[in-house]
């Protein structure tokens, strides 16, 4: 099923309710600091399993203990609802 994009006042809106996210380059993004490449590993692996349980996948990056992430629904051509579900999701594991 196909989720529509959000339009850009119920973005703005919800990014107000989701602490350290951010708009760049169109798309949801947050930096998380983990302190090593161990933590950071972890982290991920954990927000792998968040992302496959929702079929729902991040774009990110991780270079040591820093990783960085992008959420968009690529189906909807923007930001959905099933993005600001994830990235809360993402916040409750850190």
């Amino acid at each position: 099923m196909k989720v529509p994009a959000l339009s850009e006042s119920d973005i703005n809106q919800q990014l107000d309710e989701l602490p350290g996210w951010s708009l760049r380059e169109g798309k949801l993004y947050r930096e998380f600091r983990l302190g090593n490449f161990n933590r950071a590993w972890g982290f991920m692996s954990r927000v792998a399993l968040l992302a496959e349980q929702m079929d729902h996948h991040p774009e990110w990056s991780n270079v040591y203990g820093t990783v960085e992430i992008y959420l968009t629904t690529h189906d909807a051509g923007g930001i959905s609802t099933r993005d600001f579900e994830l990235a809360g999701k993402i916040n409750a594991l850190n």
